[in-house]
């Protein structure tokens, strides 16, 4: 089968954090909107994601934090009912409102569903357009408008669950995948490999590059052709030594040049070309096993042509 799902759920559209936030739902209606100018849709199975289980987001979260975030929502519909307050903050940069909980629900649901039917061969790969974004969820925290991380949770399912015995979490975010790591690195059959602005948010970035955590920090103004050769010197070497069985991906698009959220100067052309080399990994090892999770991108314009590319490169549509 060499199909590539997409998967959404409405419900993603509906979490916002006030007005101004970068992190808001014109992100994936640029995306959307991008995919029927182009007739990209028309090239993929567009599923509709069903809601993770607390239990499902227990793979990678304590239990009381899971439940703190679903106690918070359940007192924000309470309060909303009673002409209280619109949103709940949980850390400096993030907020949940009426339906955080449900948006988080669900995207957690598309990487899982996603997961489950690249395992069983019924896609060869895909790609979850949701939000909000996960890969600043630590264990027991929220933060980096993170609730839930979801590539975390999809790949504790696939080892815990469906018994693989290796994966690899690639992460291009310009941000450090702090929740990320937080939450897999003790685990041995998980290898990830990043690159990540530094210094930058979040402080401290990811310490010392290990045998299983490749997070490699790159400065200011990097542009593609550099940040080519760290996917060249550091990942491909520790993805061929860890022959993973299948790869996730944090497909974070902020490192593009017309994104200010950050600094570094990558384009479509180098998210496709990063793309092929996760591909052909994946081709070796994973029977070409790849599922895709959006992060950041806040850019509109340039969020939506970077997933267009990526998602081109993995259905094998042509950039």
């Amino acid at each position: 089968m060499n199909k590539t799902g997409f998967y959404t759920h409405p419900s993603c559209l509906l979490h916002e954090m006030g007005n101004g936030h970068p992190e808001c739902p014109d992100r994936l209606n640029a995306i959307y909107d991008r995919f029927l100018m182009t007739g990209l849709d028309i090239g993929l199975e567009n599923i509709q994601a069903g809601p993770a289980a607390m239990s499902d987001l227990e793979l990678a979260h304590a239990k009381m934090y899971i439940a703190s975030l679903r106690g918070l929502s359940d007192q924000l519909l309470d309060d909303i009912t009673a002409g209280g307050p619109s949103y709940a903050q949980v850390d400096p940069d993030t907020s949940m409102n009426s339906h955080t909980w449900s948006a988080i629900q669900h995207a957690a649901g598309a990487a899982l569903e996603a997961t489950d039917a690249v395992i069983a061969g019924d896609l060869q790969n895909a790609f979850c357009a949701v939000r909000p974004p996960g890969h600043h969820a630590r264990r027991e925290r929220a933060g980096g408008f993170c609730f839930v991380n979801n590539v975390a949770v999809a790949a504790k399912h696939a080892l815990d669950r469906h018994g693989l015995k290796r994966v690899a979490v690639v992460d291009f975010d310009v941000h450090h995948g702090d929740g990320t790591q937080d939450i897999l690195h003790c685990d041995e059959r998980v290898l990830m490999v990043s690159i990540y602005q530094h210094p930058f948010y979040p402080e401290g970035g990811a310490g010392d590059i290990t045998e299983r955590m490749v997070n490699v920090p790159i400065a200011a103004y990097t542009k593609g052709d550099a940040v080519r050769q760290v996917v060249t010197d550091y990942w491909i070497p520790a993805l061929h030594d860890h022959q993973p069985e299948m790869i996730f991906i944090s497909a974070g698009f902020d490192a593009h040049r017309e994104d200010d959220m950050g600094q570094i100067g990558l384009l479509e052309s180098d998210y496709a070309w990063i793309t092929r080399q996760i591909k052909a990994i994946a081709t070796t090892y994973a029977k070409g096993r790849i599922v895709s999770v959006l992060e950041g991108g806040y850019n509109t314009q340039a969020l939506a042509k970077s997933v267009e590319a990526h998602v081109r490169v993995l259905a094998d549509l042509g950039v």
